[in-house]
């Protein structure tokens, strides 16, 4: 089988993922977060992520939490620069 150039980028932060799952354990199947940088078979790449409030939707865990806020601008932070903006 082939596939399409990916590259799979995992980073995470304890003081960010910490809270996160005090609120609820389980948002460690989640964590650490994710970023997916793939061709589309016709040379062009793409960066894809789950906002965090969705990865986050069916778990019990507060919404305005400090740590999303932080986790969202990290991502948009990281998929830009991946980017190369």
């Amino acid at each position: 089988m082939t596939l399409a150039d990916s590259e799979l980028l995992i980073f995470g932060n304890p003081q960010l993922g910490t809270p996160v799952m005090q609120e609820d354990p389980l948002a460690g199947l989640y964590l650490p977060l994710k970023i997916l940088a793939y061709d589309d078979g016709s040379g062009q790449v793409h960066i894809a992520y789950e906002e965090v409030e969705e990865t986050f939707d069916d778990l019990d865990v507060d919404d305005d939490l400090d740590a999303i806020e932080k986790m969202e601008g990290a991502l948009e932070k990281f998929a830009r620069a991946a980017a190369g903006e």
